[in-house]
């Protein structure tokens, strides 16, 4: 561990209880420890220099933060509670900003009780005016299923709305491709290309086609050329790159490009010329990549083939208005089986988990959740957009030009030491150390193939891992296997991939425009594109976590079969068999015993009647209570669910007497907690909100599942995100996530006293890739969500 620096900048998280952890961009520097006083004015993920001394007779670090470098928020969402006309509050519930919000409401706005609005803030809460801010929306009642997408555009700050100048912009351009557009261009319109989309997809921004020849196979794929359109420094490029990428929620989706753009003239449509950027390659039997050449193009699709079409061709099953393209298919199908055991054999990880597929109805409600069918149509396209990715990231290394990869760093060896301990817990006995690394994770879970933990498994494998980012830096990729990746092939919803064709036309066609990037410039559009992308898929997840909460809730009191997902210190979370859901099973909820938990084997292990909860455990559970607000549900065991008024009773808020205090806390830490619920000021005018939200008939559901300052929440939210699955191909590579681990600071909980967390449950807010998706639909109409091409 290095030496720490007297001053270090970084981000900090703000505790419920008012101290915070710093968290240094040097990654070899434990999080520090920060005072309750010098946290005074300090939200959550605010960027701040810290001056850090390590505390004396041990390894903690404590830190005085001397400046705030930049504020994490500008706007925040809330809900609305008037203290006088025109003026009102929003209650920190959160805790995430250190005191509540004044705020002020215009003449034209008039939000009523309770209502979600969005505040611009004006003043910050270390300003001498105080906290207070300017209401700029309202968003409305926070139980309209509709106002679920717009909520979680606001809360994670996406773009959504496009500006005049972009609009305008996109008006001008003309309605269809001309024969001006395409001069210059190499023509295959004559050739049979083809697009494979999911049934609710609008735009299609890749098709291809294969062909045998005497060396192998020859591959083309042709990729919309959105640069033709979007320029650096138009409007719409700005916008574009402020999204970063499309947001992709249940029948809903935030594009990154006008719908003229992505629904219109750069859709590869049948039938009708649309300007491309084409990968054209040769390779040989065995898969090997032999020639690429990159080229700009117009083509005309032969054909928009479904998934379900394209496999039922497979199946032998040939509609009749599918016959011209049968054998281009067929012979996809060829490569992709032979690139695909390529790329298994050389190291790269195939975890190949379901998607989510949650269907809602016109008014936002979900009528129900599964999981997504995985057929070989989809790995087909996967496979072949995975060798795109790998031809334009060789090109740029042959041209010795800087460019932009998707990279994949080795996984950390706390990481997988965890692992491997699961590993032996699971019975397996080889070990992960030695030889090449991403064989060994497949060998083990390849041991574990066709076996009931077999997803538990592979969901523990993923978290892992590192998480993908965007980067200059060619690292490599380590779980698809690839010393050389890109992303090229989804510039209609991804900025990286726009860049990617900026570079490639800088490099070919010097005369039209385009500019090559400075390695600083890159490592900026790097670093943002990250951030975007992980922002939306933060926000997808969420969406999910809601959608699901909402469906449960229609349920409450049912019982279903399940299995143990992931065992904390807090609880146990159950994954249903007959939806995809998951929910906790709260520690106390487990009956009378307590519990220990073994974090080396993720067990839950009763003192007294020796009862053992681990992963992969068949269990039938009662659905309890949920939050919707939150996108939390909490399960009871179905042979221990209490009934009638004593179930009601427990589920707002009551305890029996003589069971075990939440998740085997002392009697101090009991007292400290009650303390911590009771109002730290005694300001009127948040005690008045608060007597309103107590009143008779409201929602008490937020009750049932966590305290507000229980380490379980936190972790509950954790363990929702790492186990929706990430709009990623089959390879494995998850969207980046958040960098946020308290373990170094909590090392001391006996120092502490402020609660727990597990190595295991360190890694659960981060994304780690493995294989990456694309959405489907371009436009506000998208819907479902895209299967995951190109990594």
């Amino acid at each position: 561990m290095k030496k720490s620096h007297r001053e270090s900048e970084g981000i900090v998280k703000r505790h419920p209880d008012g101290f915070g952890f710093f968290i240094p961009d040097d990654t070899d520097h434990p999080d520090v420890y920060i005072p309750r006083p010098s946290m005074k004015g300090i939200m959550s993920n605010d960027r701040v220099r810290v001056r850090i001394e390590r505390e004396r007779g041990g390894e903690r670090f404590r830190g005085e933060i001397v400046e705030v470098l930049h504020r994490a928020f500008t706007r925040v969402m809330g809900q609305y509670h008037e203290t006088s006309p025109h003026k009102g509050i929003l209650l920190d519930k959160s805790f995430s900003w250190g005191e509540d919000l004044n705020v002020t409401v215009p003449s034209h706005l008039q939000p009523k009780k309770g209502e979600l609005v969005v505040v611009q803030i004006e003043d910050y809460p270390d300003s001498a005016r105080g906290f207070s801010g300017k209401v700029i929306s309202v968003i409305g009642d926070v139980a309209d299923p509709l106002n679920d997408s717009l909520r979680m555009l606001h809360a994670h700050s996406i773009p959504f709305e496009f500006s005049k100048a972009t609009m305008k912009e996109a008006e001008a351009l003309a309605p269809e491709v001309t024969e001006r557009d395409w001069a210059g261009r190499v023509d295959l319109r004559g050739l049979p290309i083809i697009t494979i989309d999911g049934k609710t997809a609008k735009d299609f921004d890749d098709a291809v086609l294969t062909e045998t020849t005497s060396r192998g196979f020859h591959l083309i794929v042709a990729i919309a050329d959105v640069s033709h359109y979007v320029r650096p420094g138009s409007a719409i490029d700005e916008d574009a790159y402020l999204r970063g990428t499309s947001t992709y929620f249940p029948n809903f989706v935030s594009p990154m490009l006008p719908e003229k753009l992505s629904n219109e003239l750069c859709s590869l449509k049948p039938h009708v010329p649309r300007l491309a950027l084409v990968a054209d390659m040769q390779l040989d039997f065995q898969g090997q990549l032999l020639e690429t050449k990159l080229y700009e193009a117009v083509i005309q699709s032969a054909a928009r083939v479904t998934y379900g079409e394209a496999q039922q061709i497979l199946e032998g099953h040939t509609p009749q208005e599918f016959q011209h393209v049968a054998q281009n298919i067929q012979r996809c199908a060829d490569l992709a089986k032979v690139l695909m055991a390529k790329r298994l054999r050389e190291g790269s990880l195939d975890l190949d988990l379901p998607e989510t597929q949650i269907e809602v109805d016109e008014t936002g409600v979900p009528v129900d959740i599964m999981q997504s069918e995985r057929l070989f149509a989809h790995r087909l396209i996967e496979e072949l957009m995975l060798m795109a990715n790998v031809a334009v990231a060789r090109f740029f290394k042959e041209q010795n030009v800087d460019a932009l990869y998707r990279i994949h760093e080795e996984p950390r060896a706390e990481a997988m030491q965890n692992f491997a301990n699961f590993l032996k817990a699971f019975g397996y006995k080889h070990k992960l150390s030695g030889g090449h690394l991403a064989k060994k994770i497949s060998q083990a879970l390849e041991h574990f193939k066709g076996h009931p933990k077999e997803h538990i498994l592979n969901m523990l494998a993923l978290r892992s891992l590192m998480q993908a980012k965007y980067s200059p830096n060619n690292v490599g990729h380590f779980g698809l296997g690839f010393p050389d990746y890109t992303h090229f092939t989804s510039p209609i919803r991804r900025y990286p991939d726009l860049i990617v064709h900026r570079l490639i036309k800088a490099v070919l066609y010097p005369k039209k425009g385009y500019s090559l990037m400075s390695m600083a410039d890159l490592e900026t559009a790097g670093t943002m594109t990250s951030a975007c992308e992980q922002r939306s898929v933060k926000a997808e997840r969420q969406i999910h976590s809601i959608k699901k909460s909402r469906f449960m809730s229609t349920h409450l009191g049912e019982e279903f079969d399940g299995v143990i997902s992931s065992v904390t210190k807090f609880g146990l979370f159950v994954l249903l068999r007959q939806f995809d859901v998951d929910g906790l099973i709260r520690v106390e909820d487990l009956g009378g015993d307590r519990f220990d938990f073994d974090e080396e084997t993720l067990r839950l292990v009763g003192r007294r009647s020796g009862m053992v909860y681990e992963i992969g455990e068949p269990l039938r559970v009662q659905v309890a209570s949920t939050d919707i607000e939150l996108g939390q549900i909490n399960f009871v065991l179905a042979d221990q669910a209490v009934k009638g008024p004593d179930r009601i009773k427990r589920l707002f808020g009551g305890q029996e007497e003589g069971s075990p205090r939440r998740g085997g806390q002392t009697r101090e830490d009991s007292r400290s907690r009650r303390s911590e619920s009771r109002p730290r000021r005694e300001d009127s005018r948040r005690e008045g909100a608060r007597r309103e939200d107590s009143r008779p008939g409201k929602k008490k559901s937020r009750k049932l599942g966590f305290q507000r300052h229980d380490s379980g929440k936190r972790f509950a939210r954790s363990h929702e995100d790492e186990n929706e699955r990430p709009r990623e191909d089959s390879g494995g590579e998850k969207a980046p996530g958040r960098r946020f681990s308290f373990s170094e600071a909590f090392k001391s909980r006996k120092q502490f006293k402020v609660g727990f967390v597990s190595k295991f449950a360190k890694k659960k807010d981060k994304d780690k890739d493995q294989g990456e998706g694309r959405g489907s639909g371009g436009g506000s109409g998208g819907g479902k969500s895209k299967p995951r091409r190109g990594k």
